[in-house]
């Protein structure tokens, strides 16, 4: 019996015109090349918005774990929930000592993606044991989440391009 699983592909583009283009010309020649390898993908393309922590850019190396977050918030809580990201969750991030940079995206319709790296699993379950709870009250999460799905990744060296 075959193994199956979730993978996560991240990919970083300079500008929407470079993204646009790839899709143009390459897409679905590389798309129908891997038909079977995988099934429901989904795919969802995010505004870079600000930084988590300091400094982001799209290198792997330096890190073996990666906490994304997909949230779909109500559409009145939007600017509150961007807000609390950068008042509230960020310093608690850029606090803890495992976790090294990361990003926050928007995409339309109230949807936010939350990217952290860190420097292991145990790190990032550190900060959550300690912070989580208390932090999600002082930002009312509850209040702005309709949907929320996340994943804690452990990076796969040799897929890193």
């Amino acid at each position: 019996m075959g193994r199956s699983g979730v993978a996560h592909i991240f990919s970083f583009w300079e500008s929407r015109a470079f993204y646009d283009s790839f899709m143009a010309r390459s897409h679905d020649r590389l798309a129908a090349s891997q038909s079977g390898t995988f099934k429901d993908s989904q795919v969802k393309l995010f505004d870079y918005r600000f930084d988590v922590k300091t400094g982001f850019e799209p290198r792997f190396t330096d890190s073996d774990t990666v906490r994304v977050a997909h949230c779909r918030v109500h559409e009145d809580r939007a600017e509150h929930f961007a807000l609390m990201q950068e008042k509230v969750w960020n310093p608690a991030m850029a606090g803890s000592p495992g976790m090294i940079r990361g990003m926050f995206g928007e995409a339309p319709g109230s949807e936010f993606l939350v990217l952290s790296m860190w420097q292991s699993a145990a790190e990032h379950g550190k900060y959550r044991a300690e912070r989580l709870e208390r932090l999600a009250l002082r930002a009312q999460l509850e209040a702005d989440i309709a949907a929320l799905a996340g994943d804690v990744v452990q990076l796969e060296p040799g897929w890193i391009v």
